[in-house]
């Protein structure tokens, strides 16, 4: 099967680099040339549109920004969707929303090929090493079709439903990590005025009622000081929103999100739209002159574990 990339930023690099791993026949594309100079010296192909990708090859992957930017991508002239045909697959791996993949799924349906939406859940370190998770929406026989793509690039491989269910999962899933992130702050402003051993309470946390894969993964790199967990807060920002636009298509007022949302929005226009997510929690070290470092932790996370084939769970 040849397979076709587009995206290769934070999360999308390092999944098409699995697939790498892998050996399989990888081509892609990225408006950075220096990402695409990279691929291209490890044995991928360079193509030069997004059509003449869909025209080459079997599966077209996109992990792309926004919803905007990946409509772009399939709608231009020189888009996918023009260099569709039957039986190709689009492989939706972008954080989107479920309306927007619905509308472009139709359009690839229209073509006689297979939309799927597949977005990735665990950190960009375990995108790295290939143990991500990743969901799957879209006709079932579709999802049997790329299995053994997805168990190259992702450890605990799950179909959703129909397409757009693993987008609405997705978002939901980001908005929890949200919430936690956010809590956090908090957490370790208390523990810090309290004069607790951070490095304790770090440990303390993990093996409590009150763990979260946020506390074990973003706290190190908070202790550390480097914030570095590889995701933005303009990233957060339309995660978040893609949740409570959500949530107003279906009637439902939400209490804690909208507060969430704001809280974010306050970090973004203190550190900055690129800074890392993570850093939201410095709010809490300006407001109070304190810091949350403590000795023995990473400056960025790294997968132990190995990396082994994927498996549908």
């Amino acid at each position: 099967m040849k397979i076709g990339f587009i995206g290769l930023g934070n999360v999308g690099g390092k999944l098409a680099g699995s697939l790498l791993r892998n050996k399989f026949d990888l081509n892609v594309i990225d408006l950075d040339k220096k990402l695409t100079n990279k691929f291209k010296s490890k044995g991928a192909k360079v193509k030069n549109s997004p059509k003449q990708l869909a025209e080459e090859t079997d599966l077209i992957i996109t992990c792309l920004p926004s919803p905007k930017v990946s409509a772009d991508v399939m709608e231009s002239a020189d888009g996918i969707i023009n260099g569709l045909s039957k039986n190709k697959i689009w492989l939706e791996m972008s954080t989107t929303d479920e309306n927007e993949v619905k509308r472009l799924g139709k359009l690839v349906i229209d073509k006689k090929a297979i939309p799927l939406d597949a977005p990735v859940s665990g950190g960009c370190h375990r995108a790295e090493t290939g143990n991500i998770a990743i969901f799957v929406g879209g006709e079932r026989s579709g999802f049997e079709k790329v299995l053994p793509v997805l168990t190259a690039m992702g450890k605990k491989i799950l179909h959703t439903g129909k397409l757009g269910s693993a987008s609405v999962l997705k978002v939901i899933t980001n908005y929890l990590a949200s919430v936690h992130l956010a809590a956090l702050g908090e957490a370790w402003t208390i523990a810090k005025k309290s004069n607790l051993d951070l490095k304790k309470t770090y440990k303390g946390i993990a093996v409590s009622s009150g763990n979260s894969f946020v506390h074990e993964t973003e706290s190190q790199v908070i202790l550390n000081g480097s914030y570095n967990i590889n995701f933005t807060m303009d990233l957060v920002k339309k995660d978040m929103n893609l949740f409570n636009d959500l949530s107003k298509k279906l009637n439902t007022d939400l209490e804690i999100s909208p507060f969430i949302l704001n809280i974010f929005k306050d970090a973004e226009k203190k550190f900055g739209s690129r800074a890392w997510s993570s850093m939201v929690v410095k709010r809490f070290e300006d407001k109070y002159n304190i810091d949350f470092r403590a000795i023995g932790f990473p400056e960025e996370l790294i997968d132990n574990e190995p990396e082994e084939k994927g498996f549908e769970i």
